[in-house]
C-alpha cells in the first residue's frame, strides 16, 4: 500500500537581514577604549593628574558613548532592512524517512 502523504502547507514570510545588536555594541565600547588611549596619551599630560587616572576617566565616557552609537547605527540598520524586507513562499516538506531513533 503507498503511504498517503498530507499536502504540504504553504505559507507566505517575510524575509530580512537584521543586524545582532551585541557585535554593535561591543565594537562601539572598543572604538571608544581606542579613542579614550588616544585622547590621554597623545595630548600633552597635566602635572596634577596621573595619566592612568585620565585615561580611566575617558575610558568610561567613551566607552559608553561608543556602546551608544553602536546601538544606534545597529537602530538605523534595522529600520533599513525593514524597508528592504521581501516576501517569500515557504513550503513544508514531510520527512521522507521516519525517525529511527528509540528514547526510553
Amino acid at each position: 500500500m503507498p503511504s498517503e502523504q498530507p499536502p504540504a502547507e504553504r505559507r507566505e514570510v517575510n524575509v530580512r537581514r537584521a543586524p545582532k545588536y551585541v557585535p554593535f555594541l561591543i565594537l562601539g565600547a572598543l572604538v571608544g577604549i581606542a579613542a579614550a588611549a588616544v585622547v590621554a596619551y597623545a595630548v600633552p599630560a597635566n602635572p596634577s593628574f596621573d595619566a592612568g587616572a585620565v585615561f580611566g576617566f575617558f575610558l568610561v565616557l567613551f566607552a559608553g558613548g561608543g556602546a551608544i552609537l553602536g546601538a544606534v547605527l545597529a537602530l538605523v540598520l534595522d529600520r533599513r532592512s525593514i524597508r528592504r524586507q521581501q516576501r517569500a513562499t515557504v513550503e513544508a516538506v514531510p520527512d521522507s524517512e521516519p525517525d529511527t531513533d528509540l528514547q526510553p
